[in-house]
C-alpha cells in the first residue's frame, strides 16, 4: 500500500487520491531523472493512477520538462476509510498540497444541504433564509493541524496560514491574534505518510507540542505542552457545525467558531470567526466577484452586507486550482444569530451567476471560560 510520496517544489497542488483504489502511485519521470523506475503492470481506468509497481524511495529530479522540481517527502500509508488518524500522523493535504501533521481530531456535525433530507429529519430555516433544508447533522471528523511554514508562501494566495484567531487578553474588544500555520482539515482531505525524519515538519510549535518516540506508530508523541493548551483552549478551537451546499458545481463549506464576550460601552459584544471554502467542482473557470450577506442577531436586527471579493481577493477556481478558502469575523450585541447570502460569480465569458452560502448559526458557548491562552508556555 506504500508509495513514494512526492511534492513540487512549487506547491501546484496534490491530486485527489481516490479512497476507492488500493494500489500505489507512482510519479512518471523524464529521461533526465535520476532514479530507476519498474515497469507499471496496471492502470486504473477510474483515475489514470499506476499501479502494481514495487515500492521505491526515489531522489528528486531535477530536469522536470514543466520546469518543477519534485523532492520526497517520504512513504505513502493507506488512506483510512474508517476510523481516524492519530496524534503526530504526517499527511499531505489532497487540496491545497502542503505539508502537515495532526495534532487532534475534532468531532463536528456536518449539514449537507445537497441531500435532500426527509421532512423529520430537516432542521429549522433562520428568519429570511433560502428554502432548501438542511439533512440531521451527521457526525464527521475532522483534524487540528500544523502547516509546514516551508509551504505557507505557496499556498497563500489559495488559503490563509493564519485563520485560527482568537480574541486578544485585554480590554480591547476588537483586538485579535492569530497563531501562523494552524488548519483545520477534513478526514478524506488527508493523504497520510510516513518519514524517517525525526523532525520532518518546520513549524516553531512542532518541537513544543510533539516529540519523536520511535517505539510509537506514528512515531510523534503529545508532550504535555500540547495537552494543557488543547484542554485550556478547548472552547475557542472546537469546531462543532459545518455547514455545505452546492451550487453549479461551486461548493461552499461553511465552519464557525465562537470566540467569547466582551464588554463594550456598558454592553456585551459577542465574537464568532467562520472559515469559508470555495471548491469549484466542474471544468469550467470562473472569478468570485463579489459577496452579498445577511447577518441577523437575536437582538432583532437584520444587516445587509455588500462587497467586491472576499479579504481582499477576487479567487479564480480552475481545475488546475479549485479551492479558494479564507477566515473572517463577525460580532453581534447578542449571544445568537444566523448568516447567509451568496457569492457572485463570472463566467469567462462575462455572464454571472450567484452561489448560495448555507446558513449558518451564530451560537455562544453557554459555559464561558477564562479568555484564550497564547502560544507562549
Amino acid at each position: 500500500m506504500a508509495a513514494c510520496a512526492l511534492r513540487r517544489g512549487l506547491l501546484s497542488g496534490v491530486s485527489k487520491y481516490s479512497r476507492k483504489h488500493s494500489h500505489r502511485i507512482l510519479s512518471v519521470t523524464d529521461i533526465n531523472s535520476c532514479f530507476e523506475v519498474y515497469k507499471p503492470r496496471l492502470q486504473c481506468r477510474a483515475c489514470g493512477l499506476l499501479g502494481g509497481v514495487q515500492q521505491k524511495r526515489f531522489m528528486s529530479s531535477r530536469n522536470r520538462p514543466e520546469g518543477k522540481i519534485l523532492e520526497p517527502v517520504g512513504v505513502f500509508e493507506a488512506v483510512k476509510q474508517h476510523g481516524k488518524y492519530e496524534t503526530g500522523q504526517l499527511f499531505l493535504h489532497s487540496v491545497f498540497g502542503y505539508r502537515g501533521i495532526v495534532l487532534f481530531p475534532w468531532h463536528a456535525r456536518l449539514y449537507d444541504r445537497d441531500i435532500t433530507p426527509p421532512v423529520s429529519d430537516s432542521k429549522p430555516e433562520p428568519p429570511g433564509a433560502h428554502g432548501s433544508k438542511e439533512v440531521k447533522g451527521k457526525t464527521h471528523t475532522y483534524y487540528q493541524v500544523l502547516i509546514d511554514t516551508r509551504d505557507c508562501p505557496h499556498i497563500s494566495q489559495r488559503s490563509q496560514t493564519e485563520a485560527v484567531t482568537f480574541l486578544a487578553n485585554h480590554d480591547d474588544s476588537r483586538a485579535l491574534y492569530a497563531i501562523p500555520g494552524l488548519d483545520y482539515v477534513s478526514h478524506e482531505d488527508i493523504l497520510p505518510y510516513n518519514s524517517a525524519e525525526q523532525v520532518p515538519i518546520q513549524h516553531e510549535l512542532f518541537e513544543r507540542f510533539l516529540m519523536y518516540n520511535p517505539a510509537k506508530s506514528p512515531p510523534f508523541t503529545p508532550r504535555d505542552t500540547l495537552k494543557a493548551w488543547q484542554e485550556k483552549n478547548h472552547p475557542w478551537l472546537e469546531l462543532s457545525d459545518v455547514h455545505r451546499e452546492t451550487t453549479e458545481n461551486i461548493r461552499v463549506t461553511v465552519i464557525p467558531f465562537y470566540m467569547g464576550m466582551r464588554e463594550a460601552q456598558n454592553s456585551h459584544v459577542y465574537w464568532w470567526r467562520y472559515c469559508i471554502r470555495l471548491e469549484n467542482l466542474g471544468s469550467e473557470v470562473v472569478q468570485l466577484r463579489e459577496r452579498h450577506w445577511r447577518i441577523f442577531s437575536l437582538s432583532g436586527t437584520l444587516e445587509t452586507v455588500r462587497g467586491r471579493g472576499v479579504v481582499g481577493r477576487e479567487p479564480v477556481l480552475s481545475k488546475e486550482q479549485p479551492a479558494f478558502q479564507y477566515s473572517s469575523h463577525v460580532s453581534l450585541q447578542a449571544p445568537s444569530g444566523h448568516m447567509w447570502g451568496t457569492f457572485r460569480i463570472e463566467r469567462t465569458d462575462g455572464s454571472h451567476f450567484d452561489v448560495r452560502i448555507p446558513p449558518f448559526s451564530l451560537e455562544s458557548n453557554k459555559d464561558d471560560k477564562a479568555p484564550p491562552a497564547g502560544y507562549t508556555f
